[in-house]
Formats: structure tokens, C-alpha cells, sequence
């Protein structure tokens, strides 16, 4: 019945075609993890504006429940698993979060075992969770001497591969939890990982821009694929198991054929930042990927370098700061990614700034603030913004969604406050 319902509820008609260029438009904020179905080609996407999309040919289904940007996705056998800035892992079926807290951190990564019994996290606490699905207590596994990036199940769900920014690769045996050994000591942290147990390899990328392909027994060197681009932020294999797709800091995704190792292409995805999130249609002919741009791309593979790439490079965040006044730039620097200065608030990561001054804290209606904004009493005026930045949203709100920052110049905090007055004023009272 579980099933049932969720295929009602989230899959109302066929996925996009496989082989065309098209986009997916909704989120608020940077794509930050795409899964696929391998069963229907169903998407998900993970985005900065805290939500989750749930995808069938273009129209998505949002789903709200982290109270942080969403920083990783998958598909279980009834739904989705979900992980964010938030601590915590969300279990969704037929559209409704079950959270499972325990993590001390963000939560970076989410791997499902193949029979669907359990799922692992990667967290920057330094610990990986194992979750029992759908329900049951959690395991954490501690080792790592650092924040953990990636987790990756073998194929029969009894070992558990992670990585983390201390530069290793640890195997785990999940039944008792014991660390087995390391397999890969690399002298700088390691962001993704892609384990083809079947074909005897695991890939790795790291923040020193060194992707490589390892023994997945041995631990030793089969390729290095490295471009001397850093750092390596997003690897994705296709369903066929002929295809590895590398996403790196600098906007380039790097298509390579797993028969012979070479690079079918080598694309600029983006022109300006990262490649946060990769996947691939589940035939295997369109990569997806996610980044600064708050669109999905999806590029036929043989002929993506004739199409066009991210529109990234129109965003307010990374405009020349020259080209702006001080009071501008620091709204670009601190706010625009999560704020807009226009009516309503969309899917972005915070409300709408339109009409902030004089405004009760937590009334703006189309955005779900945090308990800790909704029964504050502040109104928001040159003397609370100004104390917002000069102590931080953690001290000045305790419990706040608001990431921790702060404007410690007083001319800064003061530009940006004259900058807001104007920006942020109803067009009826605009001088």
C-alpha cells in the first residue's frame, strides 16, 4: 500500500526522453545533489533553499521539512532519504519526512544498501550513521579524524566504503560496525566516491583536484584522471557501469569511458563555479548536473558540447565587486544568495527582504520559519539588523535557520543597512 500510494502521489506521468537537452526550473538556491530512480527515472533534487524536488517529466513536487540547505539525496524502495546542514536525515514516504536525528554535523552523503534495509550517512561530525529503514535505532561509526564526505555500499550490503577530509578511504564491516582497514591514505581530504564492486574498482576525487580509480581489494592505482583541476566536488556513474562523470571546481564535467579509461569529454559545464551534483539518465545518454545555478541540466552526452551551459555567470553573487557599491556588496556577499528584494518569496533559503523595515521578525506568510524567529519579538530596523551581523544569527537568535556570519566593520554593517533602506523599500516609498 506504501508503494501504491507513493507512486499516486509523486509519479503522475513519464519521465522527460532520455537524449535531449532540457532543464529543470524551480529551485531557489544551488543544486546541491540529483538521484535518478533506477526503477522509473524519477529525479530528486537537493538544493540550498532547503527543500527537496521530486521530479516526473518536468513538473516537481516539493518537499519541505529540512530546516537547513539540503545537501544530499536518494531513493529507497518506498521514497526518498534526504541529509542537510540541518543534522538531519529525513526519511520521506509518500511525501511525508520521518527525521532521524543523531548527527552532530551537516550531513554530506546518503547511500542506500542494494537490498534497501539500511542506509549511511556521512556527516562532518566525523561519524558515519547507519540507519535502519524505514525504521529502527541508528548505529554511528567513529574513526575517521575528521569531517566524512561520501559513504558507498558494496554490492551485497555487508561492507560499508567511506571517505573523509582526513584523506582516507575506510572499510566497515556493517554488521558488527568494526573498521575492517584503509584502504586509500591520500594526502589531502577526499569528496566523493563511486564503488563498482562488480567490475573490481572504486574511484575517488579529492580537494587537490586528483581524481583516480583504485583496486577496490587492494587499494592499489589502476588510472589516474586527474586534470590538475581542484577540487573535485561531484562523481557519478551510469547505470551500465561503462561511464564515470567527474564535476570539479572550476565548472568542467569529464565524461570517461570505464572500458579503456580514456575521456569521452571534457566540457565547460559552467563558466563561473563549481559542479556540486552529477547523475545520469538511466540509459546512460544524458548527464544531469547541479551548481551555482539554481536549474537542473541535463546535456545529451555525444553532443552536450553544442548546447549551452550554466547560466551561473548572470547571478548576483558572483558579480565583479567593482562594480558595486559597498552597501551592495556586502548584500551580494552575505544575503542575495538566500534573500530576494522582490515580492514573494519563492523557493529561496530565506524570506523575501520586500518591505523589511518595520517588519515583525517571522511574518513574512509564504516562508516557514524557525520557532526561534516566529515568537521573537524583534522588529527589524537599522539598530536590529546592525546587531544581527555585528553579533551573528547564533547569538542574536539563538536557534535561527540563518547561517552563522557575521559583518564585523561597523562602516560595512552601516553601508549595508543604507543599501537595504533603499533596496528593500515598497516602490511607492522609493525616493
Amino acid at each position: 500500500m506504501r508503494l501504491a500510494a507513493l507512486c499516486l502521489a509523486l509519479a503522475p506521468a513519464a519521465p522527460v526522453a532520455a537524449g535531449e537537452f532540457h532543464t529543470l526550473e524551480g529551485h531557489g538556491g544551488p543544486v546541491m545533489d540529483i538521484a535518478v530512480s533506477p526503477n522509473d527515472g524519477r529525479i530528486a533534487t537537493a538544493s540550498f533553499d532547503n527543500a527537496l524536488g521530486l521530479w516526473t517529466d518536468r513538473s516537481p513536487r516539493w518537499l519541505d521539512g529540512h530546516a537547513a540547505a539540503v545537501n544530499t539525496v536518494t531513493f529507497t524502495d518506498d521514497g526518498v532519504i534526504s541529509g542537510g546542514d540541518d543534522f538531519d536525515v529525513l526519511v520521506w514516504t509518500a511525501g511525508t519526512p520521518a527525521r532521524r536525528d543523531g548527527h552532530e554535523g551537516k550531513v554530506m552523503d546518503i547511500a542506500v544498501a542494494p537490498d534497501g534495509s539500511i542506509a549511511a550517512s556521512a556527516s562532518w561530525d566525523g561519524s558515519v550513521g547507519l540507519w535502519p529503514l524505514p525504521d529502527g535505532p541508528a548505529r554511528f561509526l567513529t574513526g575517521h579524524d575528521a569531517a566524512v564526505n561520501a559513504v558507498a555500499f558494496s554490492a551485497d550490503g555487508s561492507r560499508l566504503f567511506s571517505a573523509g577530509a582526513d584523506g582516507t578511504i575506510r572499510v566497515w564491516d556493517v554488521a558488527t560496525g568494526t573498521e575492517r582497514r584503509q584502504l586509500v591514505r591520500h594526502g589531502f581530504g577526499i569528496n566523493r566516491i563511486v564503488l563498482d564492486e562488480d567490475a573490481g574498482w572504486l574511484a575517488y576525487g579529492a580537494v587537490d583536484g586528483v581524481t583516480r580509480v583504485t583496486d577496490v581489494e587492494s587499494g592499489a592505482a589502476i588510472v589516474d584522471l586527474s586534470l590538475d583541476r581542484r577540487p573535485i566536488l561531484a562523481l557519478a556513474a551510469d547505470p551500465q557501469g561503462t561511464q564515470l562523470a567527474i564535476g570539479d571546481g572550476e565548472g568542467f564535467i569529464t565524461v570517461v569511458d570505464t572500458t579503456d579509461w580514456s575521456i569521452r569529454r571534457d566540457f565547460r559545464a559552467a563558466e563561473r563555479g563549481p559542479i556540486w551534483a552529477l547523475a545520469f539518465s538511466p540509459d546512460g545518454t544524458n548527464i544531469l548536473a547541479g551548481g551555482l545555478d539554481p536549474k537542473v541540466y541535463s546535456w545529451p552526452i555525444a553532443t552536450m558540447d553544442t548546447y549551452q551551459a550554466m547560466a551561473s555567470g548572470d547571478e548576483s553573487f558572483l558579480r565583479a565587486p567593482e562594480t558595486m557599491e559597498n552597501g551592495e556588496r556586502q548584500f551580494v556577499r552575505k544575503c542575495s544568495i538566500c534573500h530576494s528584494l522582490t515580492p514573494g518569496s519563492a523557493r529561496r533559503a530565506g524570506p523575501t527582504l520586500y518591505g523589511l523595515f518595520g517588519r515583525p521578525a517571522g511574518s513574512v506568510g509564504d516562508y516557514a520559519y524557525s520557532e526561534a524567529l516566529i515568537h521573537t519579538d524583534i522588529v527589524w530596523d537599522d539598530t536590529t539588523i546592525d546587531a544581527l551581523f555585528d553579533l551573528g544569527p547564533d547569538h542574536y537568535i539563538p536557534g535561527s535557520k540563518m547561517p552563522m556570519q557575521r559583518i564585523t566593520g561597523s562602516d560595512d554593517r552601516s553601508d549595508l543597512i543604507a543599501y537595504l533602506r533603499r533596496a528593500t523599500a515598497p516602490e511607492e516609498r522609493r525616493e
